[in-house]
């Protein structure tokens, strides 16, 4: 991918995006093209097919999505299905058409079956249910990487699939209505020490695994795909290590400085019991994460709530 290589990036102004706008031009690419969603509705067929047009570009870095946490995919399904099936339709049908060298599909972890077995490689796809608070999200993504492998089969396009698991990072979203678990920790601790609250209440048991991968490293990871990687195949991209929720809990109580204590709600709903993914496959690729979480969240926290 030459240095002077057009590049679209969709959903630059998300937190992923943005990583990748840092990450390319770190690399020295420098012929990147944006459009906010004021300027341009991906979910407008017409619009985006002018897009392409004007600005014909030869990689795709398909970022753009409708996101959110438990809460808002469980009460938008009809947006979170609708939206993101027809942001990466338009995509990923553009770029077949205008003759696109290379497209990244970023898809997500909850793609793969609630139940699948840990750590989750990526042939387990369509081997089970779906998380039902999020299944409209799962749907489209899936439908996104099909898509993507049809384009490639039919046309013999090279547009390949990346699974990252949970992500945190510079731009997340704190809102406690929309945001996910890392973030809305960080916020509900944050402020229960501002306003001195005697404790913090957490959704469910606590029990509940997951993965996280600050989206600096997501973004190096992406940029490997696309220098390294040519298959039909979807990769995961996540570090390979868990912790429970309840022990996340106690890493941000002690990185925002927070002395209450923590009850476990047990009567909201703790989603996917573990969702862990496996990295093997990109890590035979020669790519591994650098960030730790601490250290990452540390930072994060830092960057985001230091007055």
């Amino acid at each position: 991918m030459e240095s002077n290589a057009k590049i679209y990036v969709a959903g630059h102004r998300g937190m992923v995006g943005s990583a990748l706008l840092r990450r390319l031009k770190q690399a020295g690419y420098h012929n990147l093209v944006t459009r906010t969603s004021q300027e341009l509705d991906l979910r407008d067929q017409a619009a985006v097919a002018s897009f392409f047009a004007l600005e014909n570009p030869e990689y795709v870095l398909l970022a753009a999505a409708k996101v959110g946490g438990i809460v808002a995919n469980n009460t938008y399904r009809a947006d979170f299905l609708y939206d993101n099936l027809m942001i990466q339709n338009n995509i990923i049908s553009q770029s077949q058409q205008h003759g696109v060298r290379k497209l990244l599909f970023l898809g997500s972890s909850c793609i793969y079956p609630k139940l699948a077995p840990q750590p989750i490689r990526e042939e387990y796809l369509l081997t089970g249910p779906l998380e039902p608070t999020n299944e409209p999200y799962a749907i489209a993504k899936i439908a996104g990487l099909k898509l993507c492998e049809a384009y490639r089969s039919q046309y013999g396009c090279n547009f390949i699939s990346a699974m990252p698991t949970n992500l945190y990072g510079p731009g997340d979203n704190y809102d406690l209505q929309n945001s996910h678990v890392l973030p809305a920790l960080l916020r509900k601790f944050h402020e229960a020490r501002e306003q001195k609250k005697p404790e913090v209440e957490i959704w469910g048991t606590g029990t509940p695994r997951r993965e996280f991968l600050h989206v600096d490293d997501l973004a190096d990871a992406c940029l490997h795909l696309l220098l390294h990687y040519n298959e039909a195949e979807p990769v995961n991209i996540g570090t390979g290590e868990d912790i429970t929720i309840a022990d996340l809990a106690d890493l941000v109580r002690n990185i925002t400085g927070y002395t209450g204590s923590i009850r476990f709600n047990t009567d909201k709903p703790d989603g996917t019991p573990r969702k862990l993914l496996d990295v093997e496959k990109l890590a035979g690729l020669g790519w591994r994460y650098t960030i730790p979480l601490r250290e990452g969240v540390k930072k994060v926290y830092q960057e985001a709530f230091a007055n």
